[in-house]
């Protein structure tokens, strides 16, 4: 992790669009992995802050999709569209409270990310 000096407003706004990105896949297939992923291969050599909250995007949005894969094959026993319904609106209501966070300097952690990027 990074040191907890004050975070410069310029890391503090690509941190935000670390996670704000991930609604670009309404607009591109995998938007929501390459948005977020993009924003960190530029910036996470040049600030400890959005390197950090850039694996933590790309963390749970990977987290997402493997959910969202196993609940649409679940779609066979009748809780799979449940499922999905409630992934989806946490994954919404997820990436606006890591957005506010993050464009506020707050180092945020989604719960039940599986931490495949270290």
């Amino acid at each position: 992790m990074y040191d907890r000096n004050p975070v410069s407003r310029d890391d503090q706004t690509f941190g935000m669009l670390c996670h704000l990105l991930a609604f670009s896949t309404f607009i591109i297939p995998f938007g929501s992995i390459i948005g977020p992923l993009v924003i960190w291969l530029i910036k996470k050599d040049h600030s400890p802050y959005v390197n950090e909250q850039g694996k933590e995007s790309l963390n749970f949005q990977i987290s997402i999709m493997i959910y969202c894969i196993i609940s649409s094959i679940l779609i066979i026993l009748f809780i799979g569209v449940l499922l999905l319904i409630a992934i989806g609106i946490a994954w919404f209501i997820l990436v606006i409270l890591a957005s506010i966070k993050a464009n506020e300097g707050s180092v945020y952690r989604y719960p039940v990310t599986i931490r495949f990027i270290k």
